[in-house]
């Protein structure tokens, strides 16, 4: 076993715990950790060391480190940031396999800090770090209790598939306790805090592989490292088991100043939307899906389409039901005829409304020989893929019964099955969902929780295609901002076509290039100082070999006028027609670099109907996109529909597309951490056959 997953896994499941400034008093945070152990049954050696007792509670306390009677498998060091630098290195000389370190006043407080942590680091050696600044963990599978959390006060809380890790120490305890209440079952909970050494993606690694785990929740403040984070959560989507993040941060300005549209349209949010994206991570958009999402997914259940049942006993809860479904883009049909007529025969009188959805039982579906009946009826349904039933009000008398019916119907289907609880009714929530029945205080959690279903269930792990191909030849390239010819001819090189064109500096000239470029033409000043240069009245488009010299001398006036700058070059471009007007470009930051498809033109930025995918590393070296990465994104446009032909259009030249992206992709690669900027608007995509054209280009290099 590598000797750094048998670390993890010594940490996980200790058979020795040292508690390093233990306290006697229980009230106190350092006091916790042997309490916790203790009420929680922890069945191995409790090590308590402080100089200052003989013993706490029926526990010998020893002096120091030096008089542990055995090595422990993990230590608690509770000590201040100086104190444990020292006792980390105590441990680690005794051979400790891992510390959790509870102590701030690290690299979340500035420089000083920061210099700490490495010192921290550098005292531990071969011995692995949970934290700095971390409340431990808790590891409810095995009884296993390596924390000082407050929440670690209440008395028992239910063992189940979901493993937590959490870079927030008290959002650990939040979600343990939540969970709790509701009846929904933890396996493991980490909070990583500073992450010193171990860290986010070394934890998804391991719950991948624990049996007691299927489904990985993430409280996300950072990726630290992007490739490992990659690899663990592809891990994780092959072993089948689910993982979903709520990423804080999504307010932080992303969109920065930037020469290109796309360094405007790709904020850091939107990079992490791409990275999750790729390697199948849900996104929780609120913190409650963090709770609602695992636990639907936890139940194993397949969401094989987007056709809901809605069951009721209360017509108003499931007309709420069945609206946010719909918004989502989930379907609520009536039940085709021969469910009808099943669900007609389980009762006699008129008052139920079974030839619609929501299915309406009325106040006889409190009976639960016939909501069993109903219930099985609809997952037998061909018109159905799941099912969600609300409890109403007039539910609450017999919630035992009701989730006794429910749980004994699940057997006979895969299909999901939750509930939505309409009155204020948190035990029955959480007697349900103890029964194997997800239930949600909210209709948007239903709908959250079945588009995650949906999600995970067309998710495929990508295949790592081989793609040979050499590097181009560049020579001398210049720095800083290139101007559009210059842009242009470097994306040429890599083989993205290009708009015919040629530089002029005079109206006599650009009459000349009109006529041999075929007539109607697309005049541009050309500077490597004014990149939007529509803003400035820098374009001008339509013009002919006979108005095209009198245009540049205004052109270059009213630039001027605009910009301050007298242009002295200009571009006469051939006029691409008939085309869809997409952009291209790459953005960078901390996360990695990307690629960015979307509607171009002028309007870019205004309808943002953009899709973005990471580029991946390999052996330092960035990797381009592969075609069918680049036909996913095309794909995923909510544009698409005007490729493929709607309505009777053209089809437009979707595998020229696929090559372009791929082509301006190898370029980013190839340049790495060269290319600043860079971006194609518009690419003129023409019709099935005729190619695709850059017809402007921005590029930044270092």
């Amino acid at each position: 076993m590598d000797a750094s997953i048998n670390a993890i896994s010594r940490l996980l499941q200790p058979r020795s715990v040292a508690i390093i400034g233990a306290s006697a008093d229980p009230g106190k945070t350092a006091g916790r950790p042997v309490a916790y152990l203790q009420k929680h049954g922890y069945a191995g050696r409790i090590l308590p060391v402080n100089p200052k007792a003989d013993r706490i509670g029926e526990l010998p306390c020893y002096a120091d480190i030096a008089s542990l009677p055995e090595t422990p498998d993990v230590a608690i060091v509770l000590l201040g940031a100086e104190r444990a630098q020292v006792a980390i290195k105590e441990l680690s000389a005794r051979g400790c396999a891992a510390a959790i370190v509870l102590a701030s006043g690290y690299t979340e407080t500035g420089e000083d800090g920061a210099r700490r942590q490495q010192q921290l680091m550098e005292a531990a050696g071969q011995m692995r770090i949970l934290g700095p600044n971390t409340i431990g963990l808790v590891n409810l599978t095995d009884q296993i209790v390596l924390s000082a959390t407050g929440a670690l006060e209440m008395d028992e809380f239910p063992v189940g598939a979901v493993g937590v890790v959490s870079q927030s120490g008290g959002i650990l305890g939040s979600l343990l306790s939540r969970a709790a209440a509701r009846g929904i079952g933890l396996s493991k909970l980490i909070s990583t805090s500073n992450e010193v050494d171990l860290e986010l993606a070394d934890f998804i690694d391991h719950l991948a592989d624990d049996p007691a785990t299927q489904v990985i929740a993430l409280y996300i403040e950072t990726v630290r490292n992007p490739a490992k984070f990659r690899a663990a959560c592809l891990k994780a989507a092959r072993n089948g088991k689910p993982v979903v993040a709520f990423k804080i941060g999504r307010s932080e300005a992303g969109a920065q100043a930037a020469v290109s549209h796309t360094g405007a349209m790709a904020g850091a949010d939107r990079m992490y939307d791409a990275l999750f994206k790729q390697v199948g991570v849900i996104r929780a958009q609120t913190f409650n899906d963090l709770l609602d999402i695992p636990v639907a997914l936890g139940t194993g259940r397949h969401l094989r389409g987007r056709r809901v049942a809605v069951l009721t006993s209360t017509g108003g809860a499931g007309t709420l039901v069945s609206d946010d479904l719909g918004v989502a883009g989930f379907e609520t049909p009536a039940p085709d005829t021969a469910t009808a007529e099943a669900l007609r025969a389980l009762q006699t009188g008129s008052e139920a409304v079974l030839d619609r959805n929501p299915i309406d039982v009325t106040l006889a579906g409190l009976r639960p020989e016939l909501l069993r009946g109903a219930i099985r009826t609809l997952l037998a349904s061909p018109s159905y893929d799941a099912l969600v039933i609300i409890v109403g009000s007039s539910s609450l008398a017999m919630p035992e019964l009701m989730a006794g019916a429910i749980r004994d119907c699940l057997p006979d289907s895969d299909k999901p099955v939750m509930a939505y609880i309409s009155p204020h009714a948190p035990e029955v929530g959480a007697l349900l969902t103890r029964n194997g029945v997800p239930a949600f205080a909210a209709a948007e959690s239903c709908t959250a929780a079945l588009s995650a279903m949906f999600k995970v269930g067309s998710f495929v792990a990508p295949v790592e295609e081989v793609d040979i191909w050499s590097a181009v030849e560049l020579g001398e390239l210049p720095s800083g901002s290139l101007d559009e010819a210059q842009a242009k001819h470097l994306f040429a090189r890599f083989k993205v076509p290009c708009a015919a064109e040629r530089i002029v500096a005079s109206p006599a000239e650009a009459e000349a290039a009109a006529r041999e470029l075929g007539g109607r033409v697309v005049l541009k000043i050309l500077s490597s100082q004014i990149t939007h240069k529509s803003d400035v009245g820098g374009v001008a488009v339509g013009l002919t070999p006979e108005t095209v010299g009198e245009r540049l001398i205004s052109m270059a006036s009213d630039v001027h006028a605009k910009a301050g700058v007298r242009p002295d070059r200009f571009i006469v471009q051939e006029m691409v027609g008939g085309g869809i007007e997409l952009i291209l470009g790459m953005h960078r930051d901390a996360l990695g670099t990307a690629v960015l498809l979307g509607m171009g033109g002028v309007t870019a930025e205004l309808f943002k109907d953009t899709t973005m995918r990471l580029l991946t590393q390999d052996a330092q070296e960035l990797k381009p996109l592969s075609r069918a990465d680049a036909l996913s994104m095309a794909k995923d446009l909510k544009t698409w529909p005007l490729l493929d032909g709607f309505r009777g259009r053209p089809k437009a030249d979707v595998d020229a597309l696929v090559d372009a992206i791929v082509a301006f992709s190898r370029m980013a690669a190839q340049l790495g951490d060269r290319l600043v900027e860079a971006e194609i608007n518009p690419v003129f995509v023409r019709a099935q056959g005729e190619g695709v054209s850059a017809a402007d280009g921005v590029l930044v290099l270092t």
